[in-house]
């Protein structure tokens, strides 16, 4: 009967072990996880021109568009000012929902446009969502009152349509609304 004393303690530790490396893995792989998203919503924004956390400060809800879903905003500051607004839309591409992320200077010039999550065509409209893509990087520095027109993308005239319309709605909301979304302090 003594001879399983140590058995039966080597396996209470063993489990006991198992289990608090099983917790710690799963905070520290959450914790990834959530520092990851993070920067994918930050990566529009130069890391100069902010020096808040955005993400803690989230500015609107929900709320239709003309052509798109609003889901969501932020607001990125530089020494207590407004510096830029991310504007989460939601349209509809080709193939289903498209999920953009628009960064917008408190000049009212487009800082960029970033795909989070679409379902495109991979060899068409599926080409949004790469890194670096040159049509999706068009967008920046053009404004509302911008004369020259957003080109669409060759074979993907849904997908691009959907993209600029959902621009064109994240200019204009940020038009109408920008008192209250550049306003310093109001989302403390």
């Amino acid at each position: 009967m003594k001879n399983w004393i140590p058995v039966a303690l080597t396996a209470i530790l063993g489990i006991a072990l198992t289990l608090g490396l099983q917790h710690l893995t799963v905070d520290y792989a959450a914790r990834q996880a959530q520092a990851q998203q993070r920067q994918a919503l930050l990566d529009l924004l130069p890391s100069d021109s902010y020096d808040n956390q955005p993400l803690d400060k989230p500015l609107a809800t929900d709320e239709p568009l003309t052509n798109s879903q609003l889901r969501g905003g932020y607001l990125a500051t530089l020494a207590g000012q407004p510096s830029a607004v991310l504007l989460q839309l939601k349209t509809t591409g080709y193939a289903g929902p498209i999920e953009l992320l628009i960064a917008i200077g408190n000049d009212g010039r487009l800082v960029g446009v970033k795909v989070l999550q679409q379902s495109e065509t991979p060899s068409l409209g599926g080409h949004i969502g790469e890194p670096g893509n040159p049509w999706m990087a068009a967008f920046k520095g053009r404004t509302r009152e911008d004369p020259a027109q957003f080109d669409q993308m060759a074979g993907a005239t849904v997908t691009s349509h959907a993209v600029i319309d959902a621009v064109h709605d994240a200019l204009r909301y940020f038009d109408e609304h920008r008192a209250s979304l550049l306003e310093p302090g109001a989302y403390e």
